[in-house]
């Protein structure tokens, strides 16, 4: 307190105030502008690749041909798009970072011949046809069960849905109106999903919530259409959109709508003939030895006794050490005797009539 009250006397004294006079005096000029200087340097109207700078190109060029992550993510960008036959310049990122299941309008459109889409703006009808390719990828995993072939003797049953949903119908989209979305499309469906045959080989980007194109992010519309009937519109009729869970339902779209991931080997469909010609083999003996007694037959269904032993195969290669069973009369003893390998005598014995004292 006493040091404030001195330095406030000897402002207030005239020593103090020559003192405040001359510390504004001293700081007047740096209050004033300054008058602005130009320089004119020949160096700043030379081009980019002047002398200096275009031997420092070269230099960055040679490091990126012997290790490209040797320079910097600018300069590996600049490289890869100028030896590509495309422009160098790379359009900079958007402030707002798309989501996980988003992706920037400019990623909508593959790119053609190396070009970019940073420099030129998306169109709404761009934006409202992937919105429609988008919506057909969702209708056949939510509704393609509806018209899987599910009935292969082809007889109309009342038991089957033979009505094909309208969100299936490919028709019912149009990429003719940009001020529609594909919704309003499906309501109305009045326009034509396709006026002209070349809108079938239009290239789209996939959407993170399919994984038709394996190692692909864009396909044609009608390879999409193609990839599409034969996951969900065969003889298989999976329904599993009503699961909550985005997790779960990736690892089933993952398992069935990624390309050949159902085929085969050579000595996979061997064993599965083997072990289907046993379980017919199985059924056409009782058949025949046993006609008249109640044999809890599986014919139609012989495919069950291979799809069972896959699926204990599989399961103890993961680790499954016992496996319970729950199961009709109908296919018990093809099971008992093909999957649990229960001696065939003990099973024909039943046949018989005979009590274990019994001789015979």
């Amino acid at each position: 307190m006493h040091r404030a009250k001195v330095i406030a006397s000897t402002l207030v004294s005239p020593a103090g105030q020559k003192l405040t006079a001359w510390l504004v005096i001293r700081n007047a000029p740096a209050l004033s502008c300054p008058q602005c200087r130009h320089y004119n340097v020949p160096a700043a109207a030379e081009p980019f690749l002047n002398g200096s700078s275009g031997q420092y190109v070269e230099d960055m060029y040679n490091a990126w041909l012997a290790d490209p992550s040797s320079v910097h993510a600018s300069w590996d960008s600049y490289f890869r798009g100028t030896t590509q036959g495309g422009g160098g310049y790379v359009a900079p990122p958007s402030l707002a970072s798309p989501g996980k299941n988003e992706m920037p309008l400019g990623a909508l459109m593959p790119l053609v011949g190396g070009s970019t889409l940073g420099a030129s703006p998306v169109s709404e009808k761009v934006i409202d046809d992937h919105l429609a390719v988008q919506a057909i990828i969702r209708s056949y995993q939510i509704r393609g069960h509806h018209i899987a072939l599910l009935d292969p003797l082809g007889i109309s049953s009342a038991d089957l849905d033979d009505q094909t949903p309208q969100e299936l119908v490919y028709k019912n989209y149009s990429f003719d109106c940009p001020s529609k979305t594909y919704v309003e499309e499906l309501k109305k469906q009045v326009l034509q999903f396709t006026k002209q045959e070349g809108d079938m080989d239009r290239v789209f980007k996939l959407p993170s919530t399919t994984f038709i194109g394996g190692k692909e992010n864009a396909l044609p519309l009608r390879e999409i259409l193609k990839r599409l009937e034969q996951t969900y519109c065969r003889h298989i009729g999976a329904e599993y959109m009503f699961i909550n869970s985005l997790e779960q339902c990736n690892w089933i779209r993952q398992r069935l709508e990624t390309p050949g991931i159902m085929d085969l080997t050579a000595e996979e469909k061997r064993l599965v003939l083997a072990r289907l010609t046993r379980s017919h083999g199985f059924e056409s003996f009782l058949a025949k030895k046993w006609s008249s007694e109640k044999r809890f037959g599986l014919e139609g269904c012989e495919m069950l006794i291979p799809a069972m032993k896959t699926v204990i195969d599989k399961s103890t290669e993961l680790g499954v050490e016992s496996v319970v069973m729950g199961m009709p009369h109908r296919g018990r003893l093809n099971v008992l005797a093909n999957v649990c390998r229960k001696p065939l005598h003990q099973l024909f014995t039943q046949f018989s009539g005979l009590e274990a004292e019994d001789e015979g």
